[in-house]
């Protein structure tokens, strides 16, 4: 009998998502066991230190909400403290380069990580396994240490990518760091080399006793602003004390008759509703697939949607984020008007750098018909680890405009907008399809893309997160090496300005589990090829 499937990009996680279900473990339990084998098996992709947002559709408890936990700013950061700084901003909108790369690596960039708090508080709430079982698998894979997969290799390895600080080199900035991922000559371990972390066992066995109080209140907390303290750094004992998740109901859309739910700022969902608005007013499944006129409505929507994000997103603790005007249907059949008539959308930006990669994603649904889809990551990995400790800190100081007076200022407190945008899409009342996505700003265009695929193109969940991608978070259509040449040189001819990335698979890794419902079809899961995941059925 199925018990569930989990589908992320970590096999090791992966395995352990699927004992758990074999275990008896709902949904949430999973999630949370293939969350925290991931930390430690891809610890610059995600961490405890880090952040993220999940959805939770429980039936059976009545239950359907997102746990928001985003970082935040810390209660010494201030809007000018890098005015000074400022050298180039992301091409995609999300995040500035500065002089000194401050906001990059070191123990300035952290700010109050969410992503422990929130895997407790789920494991506690909705969960039917106690705690210590939840982290236990976690425990044991750090004790083993880590084999480094070919995507964890090509992300450490990966030069400067348009001005951004390497990780490879952050991995040398600090000593602590250094000792746990580079060998004797300051090089990170090749791929299939083990990597060795027991100062992450420590750590993981004193949560696994004192549960997440520990880390926000107790011991390790004094221990985590002792040492970000002697260097200088922004994030206090208070500002982990005062840390609290955020909770709310989904927003709601719809797509040619199915609901999607999405989460609210300062996440990307909705954006994702936006787009989806923007293009039920055209017949996509009528055209061949990756087009060059597929292509142009597709990334005009993108487009749109992003200039709404540059001018209107920011924390809503902080700023009046108006999200009606993002799912609003008549602004979306304004944008539809301008798209057929042939008219671009202008995208604004200051620089040219583009913005890191780092999160991940875990999806995951049980027999009960539980599903949760939770994106998770440091944002920018600050390169820090505690000596002693194991475990990495955020870096996500760094998607704050440094400039006064803008949506996205730094504020004390304040959370910063991510694409993160765990999505379900339902079928009538049921789950269909169950998705999200690494990838920085591109994770809402990877998304988008597959539940289009799915939902217009009757592809399977496989197919879907396979097909080629594009992007348009500027006016440059980014495009992957799979669309032909043929395609981007027509859209050239219509006055883009196209990108070709040497990548296959490439802006986001989209995971998701698609769930028919007509009685026929199995579910069917799809793991990013462009990842080293699986999804595993058991």
């Amino acid at each position: 009998m199925t018990k569930g499937m989990v589908c992320a990009p970590q096999p090791e996680a992966v395995e352990a998502g699927a004992l758990a279900l074999k275990r008896g473990g709902n949904a949430v339990d999973a999630a949370m066991t293939c969350a925290l084998v991931q930390t430690v098996v891809d610890p610059m992709m995600c961490g405890i230190a880090g952040f993220g947002t999940m959805q939770l559709y429980l039936p059976n408890k009545g239950h359907h909400g997102f746990i928001d936990f985003h970082t935040t700013a810390p209660g010494a950061a201030t809007e000018t403290m890098w005015e000074d700084q400022i050298k180039a901003q992301a091409r995609d909108g999300f995040g500035f380069i500065l002089h000194n790369r401050a906001n990059e690596c070191g123990y300035e960039s952290i700010m109050t990580p969410g992503s422990l708090k929130a895997y407790y508080e789920a494991v506690q709430e909705y969960g039917t396994f106690d705690w210590k079982d939840v982290i236990q698998p976690a425990i044991e894979h750090a004790e083993d240490g880590f084999v480094i997969r070919p995507h964890v290799d090509e992300f450490w390895s990966a030069s400067n990518i348009m001005g951004r600080m390497s990780v490879g080199d952050k991995l040398r900035e600090i000593p602590a760091t250094k000792e746990i991922y580079c060998d004797g000559q300051g090089e990170t371990y090749p791929v299939g080399s083990r990597v060795k972390n027991p100062g992450m066992k420590q750590t993981l066995e004193r949560i696994r006793d004192g549960g997440a109080e520990i880390f926000y209140s107790g011991e390790i907390a004094e221990e985590i602003a002792a040492d970000v303290a002697a260097h200088n750094g922004l994030l206090s004992l208070n500002d982990l004390k005062n840390y609290k998740t955020v909770r709310a109901e989904p927003i709601w859309g719809e797509y040619r008759g199915d609901k999607v739910s999405c989460g609210h700022p300062p996440s990307g969902g909705v954006m994702m509703l936006e787009m989806l608005n923007i293009l039920e007013h055209f017949d996509l499944r009528s055209m061949t697939h990756n087009s060059a006129d597929y292509i142009t409505i597709v990334a005009e929507a993108m487009k749109y949607a992003t200039i709404d994000k540059d001018n209107k997103m920011g924390d809503p603790a902080f700023d009046d984020v108006p999200v009606k005007d993002f799912i609003d249907r008549q602004q979306a059949g304004h944008y539809a008007h301008m798209i057929r008539s042939g008219e671009k959308a202008n995208v604004i930006r200051f620089g040219e750098p583009e913005e890191s990669k780092d999160t991940t994603h875990v999806t995951v649904v049980d027999e009960a018909g539980n599903c949760v889809s939770m994106t998770h990551s440091l944002g920018m990995p600050s390169g820090v680890v505690t000596q002693g400790m194991g475990f990495m800190y955020n870096g996500c100081m760094g998607a704050f405009d440094p400039r006064p007076d803008m949506p996205h200022s730094i504020g004390s407190g304040k959370r910063r907008f991510t694409a993160m945008c765990p999505t379900i899409v339902f079928k009538s009342d049921d789950p269909y399809v169950v998705i999200g996505a690494p990838g920085g700003t591109f994770i809402t265009m990877g998304v988008l893309q597959a539940v289009l695929n799915v939902l217009d193109f009757d592809m399977t969940m496989l197919e879907a997160v396979a097909a080629p991608r594009f992007t348009a978070n500027s006016n440059t259509i980014d495009v992957s090496n799979r669309i032909p040449h043929f395609v981007t040189e027509e859209l050239e001819s219509r006055g883009y300005p196209i990108v070709r990335n040497p990548f296959s698979y490439v802006f986001a890794g989209v995971h998701g589990i698609r769930m028919p419902n007509d009685g026929k079809r199995k579910w069917d899961g799809g793991a990013d090829p462009g990842r080293d995941g699986i999804a595993l059925e058991v």
